[in-house]
């Protein structure tokens, strides 16, 4: 399902809280479920880029690239709290129609 976000303007989180949605899940166990299934994917991609970090190709990059990863995760997690709180009152509909735009706007600049 997570492999649909590979289109222009499809949403991996979209995608997977709709997923939850359809479901059964509430609007925060979506979100929630959305961002636990990230945590897999985002981790392999770290280990797996660890190496390039650590060797030569790293020199002098290795604290950004951690103040990077940090602010990522802080980002990722207040975005996290941000969905819970916004979905506990409303719905996708903002995301989706963001989501649209974005894909015809990427689809016209870039086909």
């Amino acid at each position: 399902l997570q492999t649909g976000a590979l289109l222009a303007g499809i949403s991996r989180s979209g995608i997977t809280i709709a997923a939850g949605l359809l479901r059964g899940l509430t609007h925060e166990e979506a979100v929630r479920f959305s961002f636990l299934l990230a945590t897999p994917i985002i981790l392999a991609a770290g280990v797996y880029k660890v190496p390039d970090l650590l060797g030569p190709l790293g020199d002098g990059i290795r604290g950004q690239s951690l103040a990077g990863a940090v602010a990522a995760f802080v980002a990722a997690l207040l975005a996290a709290k941000f969905l819970e709180r916004w979905f506990r009152t409303r719905t996708l509909t903002p995301f989706a129609v963001y989501c649209l735009l974005a894909g015809a706007i990427s689809i016209a600049r870039f086909a």
